[in-house]
Order: structure tokens, then sequence, then C-alpha cells
């Protein structure tokens, strides 16, 4: 019987994982190997090897709503799109109000994860760790989950830029890069326009005399602000914008590029990427349009090969007199303490479900938080967690090797045909889909149907409004009596930052910001852009 759990990591990931522990009866432990818990939301002045890194300017891309723990909605004060000290805050207040703390041993690193000579009859786990006093111990573990989360080492691909060697200037890995500090007047070159890519080349652009912004493929680039002021991602992330996905993948996909391009055009802005808007990860960014018109961001091509202080590009185009080199290219995954033929089996596209090795038996060691979507990180660890701790405990069944390994392949087969695939990322998942999927084995999974017969305002708010986490907590284990109100809630929680000037009135003619809140008016009484008095009195 499973009940001593070690969790590797006190990130969001790791947080999480001791709750699902401590809902399902379980006794975690949990290493971490820094000083502090937050994994990459805790700013560090001075990068930390083997530890992620953020650097100072960052704002979280989700906004609080949709990257809200299922049970632990956001204080309605914080702002909808927290900055990393914000985040903090947030996690700091669910590890206290959850006391999880007191199973967290700090500047404890875990040195190898070795399963026990009588593993195939009990499961268990030998978890060598070093305190911080160099001592070593040595613990038997019923299950582990690793939480280490895939934002630790920097992936430098220099021998694919040519002359790099000879450049006279500085580079170095955005995970170096803490803020535009000492790159004043500066020539600078940003490698790779993922979201970091993006936000160092906005950020340096304030200071530096140019930034050049150097791209292989392009980027869709959508701002966190949406229609009518509202948060992007609350907008287009329900389950009936799921349905219509499938249904019309083409019209919708052509009615996503148009809205973005009607915002900026990105071919103008040399940007647009090679594949359509779904079938790659975007780039959150709400000022790179505009130092781009200003001509403080240039974008370029990929780069060619370094001579000297020059950057030659792909196009023949040359840059001379480059200071600076930023490689926005990435991270590589690893688990160096595990034994090597176990690594093979935890690759980040060789996961089932993106959780456990296949052909481990018992399935006693899961990897939490090495997936990838279009939503927050927190919300797939938390249903990863809870289902990883009902397998621990024997309540949910997991197929057969054979079984497992055509899911993947099959997985896998989809990926390369549906979307942009590069070796040094995790593997995207379809965020909503994905969580009911586990849900719906957790036993978390909400009934539209019988929601609709039984509370038809809760029922049109789930299926019509954002897909936000607190829907997996209406029924099943771990419900939560406070799921209802948390969803009935959310859009006064999302007004709330705004109400700090009353600005004057507006005209009652004024057309929803978005067709879909036309829809919930006629169920719920209230629209997303309504005046903030309307909303108090509706709720």
């Amino acid at each position: 019987m499973v009940k001593k759990v070690a969790v590797i990591g006190a990130g969001l990931s790791g947080l999480t994982s001791i709750k699902a522990c401590l809902e399902e009866g379980l006794e975690p432990t949990c290493f971490e190997s820094s000083r502090d818990i937050g994994g990459v939301w805790r700013f560090k002045e001075e990068p930390e090897p083997g530890q992620a890194n953020i650097y100072q300017s960052v704002v979280i891309n989700s906004s609080k709503e949709m990257m809200a723990f299922s049970d632990f909605p956001p204080p309605s004060y914080f702002p909808n799109n927290m900055h990393h000290s914000e985040v903090m805050v947030y996690l700091r207040l669910y590890a206290q109000t959850f006391r999880l703390l007191q199973h967290i041993r700090l500047q404890t690193a875990v040195v190898s994860v070795r399963p026990t000579p009588d593993f195939a009859t009990t499961g268990q786990w030998e978890v060598q760790t070093e305190g911080r006093d160099g001592q070593t111990q040595s613990h038997i573990f019923n299950a582990v989950m690793v939480c280490t989360g895939h934002y630790t080492t920097p992936h430098l691909p220099l021998k694919d830029f040519p002359g790099i060697e000879s450049f006279e200037g500085k580079y170095f890995h955005s995970w170096e890069y803490r803020s535009f500090e000492g790159l004043q007047g500066k020539r600078v070159v940003v490698i790779g326009i993922g979201n970091s890519g993006g936000d160092i080349a906005v950020d340096v652009s304030r200071v530096a005399e140019k930034v050049f912004f150097s791209s292989r493929s392009g980027a869709w680039v959508m701002t966190r602000v949406g229609s009518g002021g509202l948060p992007r991602d609350l907008l287009g992330n329900s389950r009936i914008d799921v349905m219509k996905r499938r249904l019309f993948p083409r019209w919708i996909n052509w009615m996503a590029e148009k809205k973005l391009n009607q915002t900026f055009d990105h071919t103008l802005y040399g940007l647009k990427p090679k594949r359509s808007f779904f079938s790659q990860r975007i780039v959150v960014n709400d000022d790179l349009p505009a130092r781009i018109i200003a001509g403080r961001v240039q974008m370029k091509p990929n780069v060619k090969s370094f001579s000297g202080s020059a950057v030659l590009f792909d196009d023949g185009s040359i840059i001379d007199k480059v200071d600076v080199v930023v490689f926005a290219t990435g991270y590589n995954y690893s688990f160096p303490f595990l034994p090597a033929s176990l690594q093979s089996k935890c690759g980040r596209h060789r996961l089932y479900r993106r959780v456990f090795p296949p052909g481990l038996a018992p399935p006693t060691l899961a990897v939490v938080g090495l997936i990838d979507g279009r939503g927050a990180i927190n919300v797939l660890s938390e249903m990863q967690a809870r289902w990883s701790t009902r397998v621990f405990k024997g309540l949910i069944s997991l197929p057969s090797e054979e079984t497992m390994r055509e899911y993947l392949d099959k997985e896998m087969a989809t990926m390369r045909q549906d979307f942009t695939y590069e070796d040094k990322n995790p593997l995207q998942v379809d965020v909503i889909p994905y969580l009911d999927s586990l849900a719906k084995q957790v036993g978390a999974l909400p009934n539209l149907w019988w929601l609709l017969l039984t509370d038809p305002r809760l029922a049109f708010h789930v299926f019509l409004g954002p897909c936000t986490s607190y829907q997996y907590r209406l029924t099943g284990p771990g419900k939560w009596d406070g799921a209802r109100q948390a969803i009935l809630t959310q859009w006064e929680r999302v007004f709330q930052p705004f109400q700090t000037r009353k600005a004057a009135p507006e005209a009652k003619s004024r057309p929803s910001p978005h067709g879909l809140c036309i829809i919930m008016v006629v169920f719920s009484g209230f629209a997303p852009g309504a005046d903030a008095d309307h909303f108090k009195t509706h709720y």
C-alpha cells in the first residue's frame, strides 16, 4: 500500500503535488534544493546553477483566473496578469492555507533515486539526499513525484552558428538575463522568438541603441489584452469554443489569424510564421508591435554566421558593430538523479499522458509538470498530480505497456502532422480536452447534462464561460463546496482590479465586446464589458 511519497521540487508543480498527496491520505516529503519555494517564479538576483531563473520584468501570460489552482481563487484585488512577485505571493498564500510548508525540506538536493531490490513486488524507491551541510541521507519511499520543471538547463546550440568563437562582443543565454542594466547604448541581437525572446527584445530596446530580433520561423503574436480590455485568455477558452474548433477547424483558424492581423499585419511586421495559428506555439507580448513600429526593434531572419563584431543573416544582410547577443533558444530537460535506464523512459516524448514512463511496474514514479499548452501550467500540473496519486493508490489502473506505447506513437504522429514539432520542446496538449481526459478518470469531470437539469445557471457558465479550473472541483474526489460560487463570481474578481477610479457612465447602447458575452447575457444577466455597478447588483 502506497503511503510515503517523495516530491522532488517545491515549485508550483511540487506544491500542488504535496496537496494532492494530502488529499488522498498520503504522506508527502518534498525535497527542494534551493532556499525557498516557488521554483521559476522566485526571482534571484544572481543565476543559481541547476535552478530556473526569470528576469525582473516578467509578467505572467495567463490571467489570474485561468492560472488559479482549482480550490484557491486568487484575491479579487490582485491584477489580472500578475508580476512575478505577485505570483510568489499567491504561491505562498496557497502553501500557507493548505499547510504545505511543514512537508518541505529546503536546501536539500536529491542526489539519486533508485528502485529498491524488491521493487517488482513493493514498488519502493531509495532516495538519497544531500543537505545544506553536505551530509547525505538515504530514505525509502513508496512512490516518487518528479516536479523539477523544464527551465533549468539552457539549450545553447553554438555549433549551429559558425564563427561564434570569433565574436568580439558578449553572448549569453536568456537564462542569465536579469534586466537591461549594462546594455544601455548597446547594439543587441536577440536570437529566438519565444516568449522569453520577445520579452527580452522589448525590455532591452528601451535603453539599447538598437535591438535586432532574429527569428528562423516567425510567430503569431498576441497581447494579454483582449476585446473590451478584458484578459484575452478569458475569451475563446470555453467548452463551446473547443467544440467549434473541432467542427470548423479551418474557419476558426482563419478567423483567429484575421483578428490578429487586424491589430497589426504580421507579414508587414516581419513576424508571419510558416505554420497556421493553431499549429504552433504563440508569443504573448503587449509591446513588441509598438517597439517595431517605433524602430527600436528590427526583425531579422535566422543568423547564418558571425565574423568579428558582425552578424550575417540568411537573407545576406549584415549588422556590424554588435555588442551583445542573447540566445533565447530554449532549454534541455533531464533527470540526472534517475538511473540511466529510467532516464530514457522519462523523456519528454515518452511519458504516457505526459506523466508515467511505460513499462514501469508497479507505476510508482510520476513526472508532473513536464508539459506545455496554451494555458497555465498550474492547472495542468494540478490535474496530473490528482490523477497520479490515485494511480499510486490503485484507484486508477494504467493500461498495458503495449497499449501505452501505441498511444504514444499515435500521439506523436498526430503532433507531427498538426503542430510544429521541435525536439527540445515538450509535447503540446490541447488544454481542455487533456484536462477532461484526466478528470474523467479521477471522477472530477463536470456532468453538463446533469448541471443543465439541476442548476441551469451554473451549466451555462461551465459550457459558455471560460473553462477555469474550479469546474474540476464541482464533483467527485476532492469536491470543493466553494467551486460553484468561484465560477459564478470569477468575473467579479476580473473586474475588481480595474475599480481604482470611477469612470464616466457609458452609453447604454454600447455593444458587448465579444459575441459569446451576448449569449451569456441571456442566461446569466451579465456581459463582460458592462459597468461595475451592473455587475455588483447582479451578484
